[in-house]
C-alpha cells in the first residue's frame, strides 16, 4: 500500500493515473471544491468512476439553519464547510452523475460519476 498526503487542489499523480478515485468527508475542507473535483477528473481515467460522499446542506429547513450556526464556527476555525453541494459543480463541469442518494434528513450525500471517455 502506497499512503501519501497532499493538497486536494493539486493531486501530485500523472493525469489518467487510476480507474477509480473515491473521496468521502474530504470537500467540506478543499479550499476550492470546483478545484479538487477537476484534480479527482484529471487523474481518472477516461471511463473511470469519480465516487463522493460528502456532508451537505440538509433537505430540510431547521437542520439547515442548525448547519448555518455550525459553519459560523467550523468555517472560520478549521475551514469546514457543512452546506456544500459537490454535486453541483460536478453538473456545472458537464458531467452526468449515474446514481445519487441522501441520507440522515438529506446532510449525507453520495453520488457516482464517469468520466467520459475522450
Amino acid at each position: 500500500m502506497d499512503l501519501r498526503t497532499g493538497d486536494g487542489q493539486s493531486l501530485a499523480f500523472p493525469d489518467g493515473s487510476f480507474d477509480t478515485v473515491v473521496c468521502t468527508l474530504s470537500m467540506c475542507a478543499i479550499p476550492d471544491p470546483r478545484l479538487g473535483i477537476e484534480q479527482m477528473l484529471r487523474v481518472l481515467r477516461p471511463g473511470g468512476l469519480l465516487l463522493l460522499a460528502d456532508h451537505v446542506d440538509a433537505a430540510v429547513w431547521w437542520a439547515r439553519g442548525l448547519q448555518a450556526v455550525i459553519d459560523l464556527f467550523t468555517v472560520p476555525l478549521a475551514g469546514e464547510h457543512y452546506r456544500r453541494r459537490p454535486i453541483r459543480e460536478v453538473q456545472a463541469l458537464g458531467l452526468s452523475v449515474e446514481r445519487h442518494e441522501r441520507y440522515g434528513l438529506g446532510i449525507i450525500e453520495q453520488f457516482a460519476v464517469r468520466k467520459p471517455l475522450e
